[in-house]
């Protein structure tokens, strides 16, 4: 197939077949809460497997930089955010986090990055967690929650208000720090009423709360077999690599803007 070709064919048909494998493997899990704390999570393996979404699991917190974690008087770049930023089914270090860390390090910007994706996570999920890791610094936090509300066709609104709250906590507690929030979609499955709301939800809240819109987490990635992991969900390495060009591409402006003090 063409670039052209898919280009042209990229968005629908990779959410279709994003989602439709998404909603299946969901179907199979447990239909308990499965948000998991930052305090259960740092008890699982920092070697996550190949899973759903909807299954508990992941990696702990972690420093992007080896060695002793974040660097003496660096700034930090918080990433909050489900299976698709703790790296599930990935080496530790391909997560799109890390490989943004070595962006920032070529870039020789005296960021470093912290990883607090949680495998499984819902909207309501973060917000149970989120006054741990509040209690942290940060002069940046990215945002990446919502996917498994759409895969559950979690009501928009319910979704929408989460997500507000969220950044609400996180302006009162770290007034200056700088928020991003990443565009997710919901599947097609669900019905075009339902898809085109939750779309929406995401540029309404960064537009009313003042915070920087990330476009499409998996934009060039979802839906391209060759892109993704056995799942048809997660990125493989390679799919890894595009996620962290989406997310770098929003995140470097914001992070040359910052007064570093150097």
């Amino acid at each position: 197939m063409t670039t052209r070709v898919r280009e042209r064919l990229g968005k629908d048909l990779a959410l279709i077949v994003m989602t439709t494998m998404a909603l299946t493997v969901a179907c199979k899990s447990s239909k308990t809460d499965d948000s998991a704390t930052l305090a259960d999570t740092a008890k699982a393996s920092t070697t996550a497997g190949v899973g759903s979404d909807s299954v508990r699991g992941g990696s702990p917190v972690v420093a992007a930089r080896s060695g002793d974690g974040v660097a003496p008087g660096a700034h930090t770049v918080l990433f909050i955010g489900t299976s698709l930023t703790a790296g599930l089914g990935l080496n530790p270090d391909s997560a799109y986090p890390q490989l943004i860390q070595r962006k920032i390090e070529d870039a020789h910007l005296p960021f470093d990055v912290v990883n607090a994706g949680v495998s499984g996570e819902t909207t309501a999920g973060l917000l149970r967690r989120l006054d741990w890791l509040l209690r942290g610094d940060f002069d940046v936090v990215l945002v990446e929650s919502g996917a498994n509300d759409g895969l559950r066709g979690t009501p928009v609104a319910t979704v929408r208000a989460n997500l507000a709250e969220v950044i609400s906590r996180i302006r009162m507690t770290h007034p200056s720090a700088r928020v991003m929030l990443v565009q997710m979609e919901a599947p097609p499955n669900l019905g075009p009423q339902y898809t085109t709301a939750f779309h929406a939800l995401y540029g309404d809240i960064a537009k009313g709360n003042g915070v920087t819109l990330v476009p499409f987490l998996l934009q060039g990635v979802a839906g391209e077999r060759e892109l993704n992991q056995a799942d048809g969900m997660h990125p493989n390495q390679r799919g890894e690599h595009i996620v962290a060009d989406n997310v770098w591409r929003s995140l470097q402006p914001v992070l040359r803007t910052l007064p570093t003090g150097l």
